[in-house]
């Protein structure tokens, strides 16, 4: 490999750079951690990610091919550098190619069909893993969210149903962990590769399902569950025709609600990221608002349970907006802010630009927010739901849960696609 020749930073990527490259007439990514720090505390190391990706690469796996790894006397920090693969990762400009439903089905077809080629990997070809079973599982997820504060209700709900609905342990297999649009490259309707490896492990081979259906990675079509292109039914009939297990409903919901209250929790932990200096991107604090999207998904999928004349009683107003009047207040000055950077974005490009729109998004719900009160936070609520002490059966609750709900997440992200679906079946909208 020669040196390399322009050197992007890629958008993208919640916990890890990427960078592309050319060398000697071909592209290659390099993948690499911002800081030591946030290293610190991962199950698996880039060490570890490599030797899977090279394992799975190995037996036919669509993952990229590993050309080097970083070392110390590098100066990069960890990580390494992977041949380039065709096709693209953004979701938005998947789902916009595979529109129609023919092509629709082929794609998810042809992801389940390589989810399941992942878990036949024998698991002696494989570095040492981690292994979770639901009860660990849940057990680190009720202390991150002790430690997180324990104040937020619907959580709290989520972590007690998981502890009272608890999964068996069944025969692990490998387990991507991250398996969902936006870490799958695709060119046209074919699939083309499977990134991001870093959160592989041992498991239940209904996590990976659940994973990729959760409301969140559907992008634009909260509508179709799986992966945003089909039904639950289009993707199990395709994985189980290649893997030879079926897909159990009961635990396929349990992970569905495991894996929301999961990346619940690592919004929330976003935050602490950026405050204790790990990494001070502004990406890392804007991730930590995406916490009110999973509580909408959590509280849908959770409201079942509850008697039918709750899910049917009216919600409570909302909180109302307040009128400046005067000098500008915080809420006006961010709309001003963000009216002066949409005159400079023409002038900004790559990596830069993407951090723009960030900025831009920053600004929006310091604006709303600032007209908006509205406070979800309730650490006795929230400690009765997890004690059992309060269900979803109390008169009113569900009501106030689902309001708050919907205020919270109108100022942290309006555009979420199931805050419409969601608006329109608690309210009654047209």
């Amino acid at each position: 490999m020669g040196a390399p020749e322009g050197l992007k930073r890629l958008t993208g990527g919640a916990t890890m750079e990427s960078w592309r490259f050319s060398s000697a007439g071909r592209d290659f990514i390099l993948r690499r951690a911002p800081s030591a720090a946030m290293m610190e505390g991962r199950a698996i190391g880039h060490d570890v990610e490599a030797a899977v990706i090279r394992a799975v690469h190995q037996r036919g796996v669509r993952a990229p091919e590993i050309v080097v790894e970083l070392e110390e006397t590098d100066c990069l920090g960890t990580g390494f550098v992977m041949r380039a693969l065709p096709g693209t990762a953004d979701p938005r400009a998947i789902l916009a190619a595979n529109e129609g439903d023919e092509l629709a089905f082929d794609l998810c077809a042809d992801i389940a069909m390589e989810l399941a080629e992942i878990h036949n990997t024998p698991l002696d070809s494989l570095p040492d893993l981690p292994r979770l079973e639901p009860s660990d599982g849940v057990a680190g997820l009720r202390e991150q969210f002790e430690e997180a504060g324990a104040d937020r209700p619907i959580v709290a709900l989520a972590l007690r149903w998981l502890e009272g609905n608890l999964l068996s342990p069944i025969e692990p297999v490998l387990v991507h962990g991250d398996y969902r649009l936006g870490n799958l490259m695709v060119e046209e309707s074919t699939l083309t590769g499977v990134l991001d490896w870093e959160l592989a492990h041992l498991g239940d081979y209904h996590e990976d399902i659940a994973y990729g259906c959760m409301t969140v990675w559907r992008f634009s079509r909260p509508d179709r569950p799986a992966y945003g292109l089909g039904t639950l039914g289009d993707q199990s009939i395709e994985y189980a025709s290649l893997y030879g297990r079926e897909v159990d409903p009961a635990r396929f919901r349990w992970w569905l609600v495991y894996r929301t209250c999961w990346w619940a929790l690592g919004c929330w932990r976003m935050g602490a990221t950026w405050r204790e200096g790990a990494d001070r991107t502004l990406e890392r604090a804007l991730i930590s608002r995406r916490t009110s999207e999973q509580e909408l998904d959590l509280l849908l999928l959770l409201e079942e349970d509850a008697p039918r004349e709750e899910r049917e009683r009216d919600l409570p107003d909302n909180a109302g907006t307040s009128e400046p009047r005067g000098e500008a207040s915080a809420g006006e000055l961010a709309v001003a802010i963000s009216e002066w950077l949409a005159t400079v974005k023409d002038r900004m490009d790559g990596h830069d630009r993407f951090q723009h729109a960030v900025a831009r998004n920053a600004l929006g719900i310091i604006a709303r927010d600032n007209a908006v009160r509205t406070e979800v936070r309730d650490a006795q609520l929230a400690r009765d739901l997890l004690d059992g002490q309060v269900t979803l059966a109390q008169p009113g609750l569900l009501a106030a849960l689902r309001r708050n709900t919907l205020d919270k997440l109108a100022v942290d992200m309006p555009k979420y696609p199931a805050l419409a679906i969601a608006r329109k079946t608690w309210t009654k909208e047209e």
